[in-house]
């Protein structure tokens, strides 16, 4: 019972404060299942969060759904998917009302305006952490290389990142046969 509860607590501030939508929410999702609960470590993290962005719609419900399954099965998945999203929808109805009729005060302007610094460091911090361990895993010359290609995948040559992400897990299984293969 008591995972259940932390599952519930954990996905519902997450779904209160990812203001922003999915991105923002992803380095709250770290750090409720990383750091805090500890239910999963950094490169589990990373994996599963490679393969819920290959998949359609939003991502911190993908995140939810699967991490509340793997903690406590079917009625975990149930459990963090609505946690995850009551918070959005109540504070979507209440929030959207209340600004749309206030919209023209510059207070309101300044406080919208106001996230969005907050939420590009958060991304920061969350993609220093995958640089990181990049660096440690392939070796920084390895790590600074891909990374400026896929920057250049990405931004100049406008391939979505799912099929980036699709491309080089077939790529990493297809490499592990072959050593696998010259192993034996």
């Amino acid at each position: 019972m008591r995972k259940h509860w932390d599952l519930f607590i954990a996905f519902f501030r997450v779904g209160l404060l990812g203001f922003g939508g999915g991105p923002a929410s992803i380095p709250l999702i770290q750090k409720e299942v990383v750091e805090k609960y500890k239910w999963m470590d950094e490169e589990e993290f990373g994996d599963v969060l490679a393969i819920a962005n290959t998949l359609p719609g939003p991502i911190a419900t993908k995140l939810a759904g699967y991490i509340g399954y793997r903690i406590t099965g079917l009625v975990g998945m149930v459990n963090a998917i609505v946690a995850n999203i009551v918070p959005m929808i109540v504070l979507l109805i209440v929030l959207l009302t209340s600004l749309s009729s206030f919209k023209e005060f510059d207070w309101v302007q300044g406080m919208t305006n106001g996230v969005v610094p907050v939420v590009g460091m958060m991304m920061a911090i969350l993609t220093w952490k995958f640089v990181k361990k990049a660096g440690q895993g392939l070796g920084w010359k390895k790590a600074v290389i891909a990374l400026v290609c896929l920057f250049i995948i990405l931004q100049f040559l406008n391939i979505h990142p799912g099929i980036v992400i699709g491309v080089l897990l077939i790529l990493a299984l297809s490499l592990k046969d072959n050593k696998e293969g010259k192993a034996s």
